[in-house]
């Protein structure tokens, strides 16, 4: 019984990170057009408002072969993509905070809200950043009250143990986290008179330092990150034949989902001093 009651909480964590999915989908279309969020969704080439059958998640991708029911436009692959890996981290979630029936309790329940929230801004913030080169602000500035509040609610709640951080922790990554890449970007910019790194990066890590806060989140997420960055610049110059801008923004992304979903494990293997002295995997 405890079994099915679990499997049946997990399914419907996957159906909440279906539509999470497709809210995104809305968000990364519209947020770097300044857009309202409220207009109802419809075809961009036609104008026709999607009926409410065609926005069933991955499903109704697949039903019209991803094309506009009314003018027959491509639908980009790019949205049943978003909604399934919505769907990917909702399980990934609950397996974090609830994988048994004695974690359904408030701490973890208040956990999957706020870090869902958190998971969300950074897949929009990913695509966003790779499709136009901008962090919207909704996704890193706007966040940070919402991180230290939901940091202070969970600490409030009880929630312990890896990823959760205090509420001084929160608030030390914020500030460690925007002000250090800042510098970095200043700092580079006057000594070569270009541009290596935006603010937008600066303001989306102060965000994801107010979740995870500044030690060892926040300086973790920049070591995956920089090896990520740079395994990913090889390949477009592998690709591309000649170098280019690759925005940081996304490297810094995937650095936090592997920090946040397997930090516990990774960091005590590749850095078993900083593990022992932060009680991370402990």
């Amino acid at each position: 019984m405890a079994d099915a009651i679990v499997g049946m909480y997990a399914f419907f964590a996957v159906l909440f990170g279906l539509v999470f999915g497709s809210f995104a989908n809305v968000l990364i279309a519209r947020l770097p057009q300044d857009a309202s969020l409220w207009t109802p969704s419809h075809c961009p080439r036609c104008g026709h408002r999607v009926r409410w059958y065609d926005l069933v998640p991955v499903l109704s991708w697949v039903w019209l072969r991803g094309r506009c029911r009314d003018c027959g436009t491509k639908i980009s692959p790019t949205y049943p993509l978003v909604e399934l890996l919505g769907g990917l981290l909702g399980y990934l979630l609950y397996v974090r905070f609830i994988d048994d029936i004695g974690d359904l309790v408030l701490p973890n329940v208040l956990a999957f809200v706020v870090f869902g929230a958190f998971l969300v801004a950074l897949v929009v913030a990913f695509f966003v950043d790779l499709r136009h080169q901008i962090i919207p602000e909704q996704t890193s500035t706007w966040l940070i009250p919402v991180g230290v509040l939901g940091t202070v609610a969970l600490w409030v709640t009880g929630l312990d143990g890896f990823p959760a951080v205090s509420w001084e922790q929160s608030v030390l990554g914020a500030l460690v986290g925007g002000a250090g890449l800042a510098a970095i970007a200043i700092a580079y910019r006057m000594l070569t008179g270009t541009d290596g790194m935006g603010f937008g990066d600066a303001k989306l890590l102060a965000m994801i330092g107010s979740f995870l806060g500044a030690l060892p989140g926040v300086w973790i997420v920049m070591i995956f990150a920089s090896f990520i960055g740079v395994a990913i610049h090889l390949v477009v110059i592998l690709i591309r034949r000649r170098s280019g801008y690759v925005p940081f923004g996304p490297a810094m992304i995937v650095s936090t989902l592997i920090y946040f979903f397997y930090g516990d494990a990774v960091v005590p293997l590749i850095l078993p001093d900083l593990a022992r002295i932060t009680g991370i995997g402990g």
